[in-house]
């Protein structure tokens, strides 16, 4: 396992439900094309697995 996350918002999250909206809030995405990097752990992959459609996801090293 990777240890971060580059999440990155590749579509907009007007059309999606309210909660997809508040887990791009709380992944740190506030708009289209953000990028975030995050820890990789379990609560983080989950919340990436919901909001799938609407992020990419590069594993990354401790050197970013």
């Amino acid at each position: 396992m990777a240890e971060q996350l580059k999440i990155r918002q590749v579509k907009s999250g007007l059309g999606a439900q309210r909660r997809q909206r508040a887990t791009l809030r709380a992944l740190g995405l506030k708009h289209h094309q953000d990028e975030v990097v995050q820890p990789d752990n379990g609560a983080i992959r989950g919340m990436i697995h919901a909001v799938a459609h609407l992020v990419e996801v590069e594993e990354v090293g401790k050197d970013g």
